[in-house]
């Protein structure tokens, strides 16, 4: 359990970190009209599956209570925001990236504690 916690901080932080540097690339490449479609829907595929993955590797019973509680602030307080970063698209996309990747988690890490305690 303890090498699967390991990979698990790992994909966590590279999850993050590309969710960063997709939001980077998403502006700029916005910006001059380079971006397509198909590329688009390629980052959000990875995003979500980076997202299912730390939904189901990371987070072991101990912490359920503190990811549903960030994640689920951190969704709300993103949402309600997206006004203050209207004129940042750079921000805006950051938000936007790390929120692909934390509401697939947040819903599975949700999920496995209804059946843990459905089971209970």
């Amino acid at each position: 359990m303890k090498k699967s916690k390991h990979v698990g901080g790992w994909i966590f932080l590279a999850g993050v970190i590309l969710a960063v540097l997709f939001g980077i690339i998403i502006t700029f490449t916005s910006e001059f009209g380079t971006l397509d479609q198909q590329t688009s829907q390629i980052v959000i595929i990875a995003l979500v599956l980076l997202g299912l993955i730390i939904g189901l590797i990371n987070i072991d019973s101990k912490e359920v209570g503190s990811f549903l509680l960030s994640g689920v602030i951190m969704i709300i307080v993103a949402t309600f925001g997206q006004g203050v970063f209207a004129n940042l698209p750079l921000l805006q996309n950051i938000i936007w990236a790390l929120m692909t990747i934390f509401i697939p988690a947040v819903i599975i890490v949700a999920i496995k504690n209804v059946f843990v305690l459905a089971r209970d």
